[in-house]
């Protein structure tokens, strides 16, 4: 066995903990991180920037958005059915978090909205390709180099396995090395950031009844099993409800141009497999509003439909909305992007001369979907009187080809399941505080109640940042205490 020493052992290498981890240096403690993967930043990698509330980014370009409207808003988004004080200490260190990167190296293109009706608090790490995808492994990468400068020692392919107790308090971590061998750190405090369970679908079934790969898509990130979770319960910390951080997907359009997922996403007629609407589809440009409608469908499925005229009316004059993942409005290359779709079988995309044709294809009743649309139709002529949408975005359907899309319950993987306070110290089901405990990022993520609060875009990896740090700072102070 293989045995080590430090005050403070965090768990996991993603944002949340190489954010804690530099914290607790920096406070001066002797820090571990075990690292199950052979690479650090977890899922993280992908993402693009955290949340901040009060910047001077958010200043510099004349955005009117403070702690105390945020906070208003977070909280009554989730009808305050989160911890009060968790949400406003996270909102109000978060511009300080973005100073606090920025001193690691981290740049940041500005602040941003994610889709137009969303605030704008995210902040983009920049890169040398511009913005995109994958821009947060820039930070990832420089909070590992201020580790390494600060002297932690990061043990790669090194999964944590079990949070060791001794007389109710943190007493060490036992780990395996790659070769299976065992490894035994002592320390004071432990923080617990693995990232959730999205690739354990075993795990997702029994915490929140949805099958992934049937009827969720959630992203799932090799490696990404839940052992936090299980460790820190374990532990003695209270099991809280995990639920999956959703934002919906349409289906079959990954391998296709752009223009397809853009133009089937846009607040275009839709319906659910009885043929019927089932929202103001102005509200689709919101991933997790859209997701939480298709998951409470039949088959937890809707479908985009759009006609020839409506395809023709986008290419010649750009889609409506746009967002961060799809920012370009010009989707001119529509019709050879379907003719690639028709030539590699896509199942994801239906194609038909007739509205009958599409509704069996689909596997809608033909009559109703024919109702549904004739409904519509007129409405466009007048106003919408079944939700309310807004008339800009009222285009009848009349002419052959029509197209459909299939969209689904999707999201980022799992949050929440560990119980803890204002300084992500993990807490029992009595709610007291459990010595030398601490968890951070997507396991102590109970923020959002059932629906990710997509109004204030960046909370996921801000949340991770954040929530680090506060933890970090915390063990720190909780191992001076305990040295005295």
């Amino acid at each position: 066995m293989a045995n080590y020493e430090a005050q403070v052992c965090v768990v996991a290498a993603g944002p949340s903990g190489l954010a804690a981890a530099v914290q607790a240096a920096e406070d001066g403690m002797d820090v571990i991180v075990l690292e199950k993967a052979a690479a650090v930043g977890g899922a993280a990698n992908m993402g693009m920037g955290p949340l901040g509330i009060g910047t001077k980014y958010q200043k510099q370009q004349m955005y009117d958005i403070t702690v105390e409207r945020a906070f208003n808003m977070f909280m009554e988004y989730t009808h305050y059915n989160v911890d009060a004080r968790v949400v406003k200490r996270y909102f109000e260190q978060s511009a300080e978090t973005i100073e606090w990167l920025e001193e690691k190296g981290v740049e940041f293109e500005g602040a941003f909205k994610y889709f137009p009706k969303a605030e704008p608090t995210w902040h983009i790490v920049k890169t040398d390709v511009g913005i995109g995808p994958r821009a947060a492994s820039f930070m990832n990468k420089a909070l590992y180099a201020r580790a390494q400068e600060l002297g932690v020692k990061v043990l790669l392919e090194t999964p944590a396995k079990k949070i060791v107790m001794e007389d109710g308090k943190v007493a060490g971590v036992l780990a395996t090395d790659k070769d299976g061998n065992e490894v035994s750190v002592s320390c004071k405090a432990a923080i617990i950031c693995t990232g959730g369970a999205g690739c354990n679908k075993q795990f997702i079934y029994e915490e929140t009844g949805y099958k992934h790969g049937e009827d969720m898509f959630n992203f799932a990130i090799p490696g990404i099993m839940g052992d936090g979770l299980k460790m820190a319960w374990e532990a003695g910390a209270a099991h809280l409800p995990v639920r999956i951080e959703q934002a919906a997907i349409i289906e079959g359009v990954d391998d296709l141009p752009g223009s397809v997922g853009n133009i089937m996403g846009q607040p275009n007629l839709l319906v659910n497999l009885f043929g019927k609407r089932v929202m103001n589809e102005d509200q689709m440009q919101n991933t997790t509003f859209l997701s939480n409608v298709a998951s409470h469908q039949k088959g937890r499925v809707v479908y985009s439909i759009i006609d020839s005229t409506i395809a023709k009316y986008y290419m010649k004059n750009g889609v409506d909305n746009v967002s961060l993942v799809r920012p370009d409005p010009d989707v001119s290359d529509f019709v050879e992007a379907i003719q690639m779709a028709k030539e590699s079988g896509n199942s994801g995309l239906f194609i038909a001369d007739s509205i009958e044709e599409l509704a069996e294809m689909i596997g809608i009743d033909p009559e109703a979907l024919e109702d549904t649309v004739d409904e519509y139709n007129d409405f466009c002529d007048a106003t919408d009187e079944e939700f309310f949408k807004d008339k800009r975005y009222m285009r009848p359907l009349l002419k052959a080809p029509y197209y459909a899309c299939a969209i689904r319950p999707g999201g980022y993987g799992t949050v929440g399941g560990i119980r803890i306070n204002e300084n992500c110290n993990c807490c029992d089901d009595d709610f007291e505080p459990i010595p030398g405990l601490y968890a951070a990022g997507a396991d102590a993520c109970n923020l959002y109640d059932d629906s990710y609060m997509f109004l204030l875009p960046g909370n996921s990896m801000g949340w991770a940042v954040n929530s680090g740090r506060i933890a970090g700072m915390e063990a720190a102070a909780y191992v001076d205490e305990e040295e005295e």
